[in-house]
């Protein structure tokens, strides 16, 4: 599998930040959205550049809930 992951990573003042973004994995030739914790939906923005809807799993939905949103289910 790969794996890509969106960061915020520093120092805010004396406080340690680390927070995963966007966190997509690739495995079994499907894009699996783990973490989206943008106002963008990375799903739509998929399909928008030619990916096609069955090979995207909301890996963020619970298996029962994927077969109804109309993206792909593993």
């Amino acid at each position: 599998a790969h794996r890509y992951l969106v960061i915020d990573l520093g120092w805010n003042q004396h406080r340690r930040v680390y927070n995963c973004l966007i966190h997509l994995d690739i495995k079994d030739r499907k894009i699996w959205i783990q973490r989206n914790q943008t106002d963008r939906s990375i799903a739509e923005e998929l399909v928008q550049m030619g990916i096609p809807k069955e090979d995207i799993v909301l890996g963020v939905q619970p298996p029962y809930v994927r077969e109804d949103t109309g993206y792909g289910v593993a």
